[in-house]
């Protein structure tokens, strides 16, 4: 039995060698995906959460920042590209605190978020609401769309 899954006795199809590596890249591909709790997989650079929208004149970039302070913010923007980095932290709990649950996690934090068109990195905003930051970003003059008008 293990000689037919092997060598594909008494088959006679050609087989390609690397079949058996695809496949198990793919059962370990999906094995990976489902293995972790929220809480792991935010050392995987989805913290914190974003939003991005616009209208013909700025971007907009909403990020969740629950307990987070402006002082542990760090905002630079660039021609097209805005990074938020910081630091979560969270308050130690009681001597001998024996946990039941852990998924709140503290420590530093970075993303960078790559913006469609050019911005003007002098005309940025930012405000940190409720946990929410949302950062103002102006578009660059070129970016913006501009009415062409037809003579005829």
């Amino acid at each position: 039995m293990i000689y037919r899954r092997f060598f594909g006795f008494p088959t006679v199809r050609a087989k390609n060698p690397f079949e058996e590596l695809d496949r198990l890249r793919r059962h370990l591909d999906r094995w990976y995906d489902n293995v972790g709790t929220p809480a792991q997989r935010l050392h995987a650079g989805v913290f914190p959460l974003i939003n991005i929208t616009e209208d013909k004149d700025s971007y907009y970039v909403s990020a969740e920042l629950p307990g987070v302070k402006s002082d542990d913010l760090d905002i630079q923007a660039t021609a097209a590209n805005l990074a938020i980095s910081g630091e979560r932290k969270i308050a130690a709990e009681a001597e001998g605190a024996r946990y039941h649950r852990r998924e709140r996690e503290a420590g530093k934090f970075s993303r960078l978020v790559e913006l469609p068109d050019e911005i003007d990195p002098d005309k940025v905003e930012a405000k940190l609401q409720n946990g929410i930051l949302t950062v103002i970003v102006s578009k660059a003059e070129i970016a913006k769309p501009r009415q062409i008008a037809i003579s005829s």
